[in-house]
């Protein structure tokens, strides 16, 4: 078993292992089309308390995840923000990923950028990670915005097809977004407004 990095603070949030209570909110967050319109489908609840599952098996195995993320003020859940390993091949694998999802009552106040820097940051200072990607599809303009408020940047040249979406499917072309270590470091990655 690996060491777990259990949960980091931003000014408004904490992120955190998952709890019980989180199942119910998530599942109707993964049923909302606002949500996840740039995924190939909705979740059902029991996709969505497997997602769960899936994730505390990625703690377990390598000493970060997706945090769930709540207000602190109010310790409402509003969705997750962390690392993962994909586990399909690309050029770009293997690599360790940001990621996002929040539901769509606290979509535009800046959380998903607040909460980002502060998992880049814990990454390459406390987890020594060497580069950090991110990826959506092309017509995503929402994350890639947040991608770019983080500091990270995209090659052209990257541009992929997903590989597990069918060809043609509308979400298959996916960009492709990076930081390292040296460039958090440099201070390059933008200033987060909130």
């Amino acid at each position: 078993m690996t060491e777990t990095l259990s949960s980091l603070e931003t000014p408004r949030l904490l992120l955190r292992q998952w709890q019980a209570s989180d199942i119910e909110s998530f599942a109707a967050m993964n049923g909302d089309p606002r949500v996840m319109e740039f995924f190939p489908a909705l979740m059902k609840a029991d996709q969505s308390r497997e997602m769960v599952k899936n994730i505390e098996a990625h703690f377990q195995r390598n000493g970060f995840g997706l945090w769930a993320a709540e207000l602190r003020q109010t310790g409402e859940f509003i969705g997750f923000v962390g690392l993962s390993r994909p586990t399909f091949e690309a050029h770009f694998t293997p690599c360790v990923e940001i990621g996002w999802r929040l539901a769509h009552a606290f979509w535009g106040q800046g959380y998903a950028p607040e909460a980002a820097q502060e998992v880049i940051r814990a990454g390459f200072e406390q987890l020594n990670l060497a580069e950090i990607v991110s990826f959506t599809a092309t017509i995503n303009t929402r994350s890639i915005r947040v991608m770019e408020k983080i500091g990270m940047h995209s090659q052209p040249s990257e541009t992929f097809a997903h590989p597990r979406l069918a060809d043609g499917h509308p979400l298959q072309m996916h960009v492709l977004y990076r930081i390292s270590s040296s460039e958090q470091t440099q201070g390059l990655g933008a200033a987060v407004e909130v």
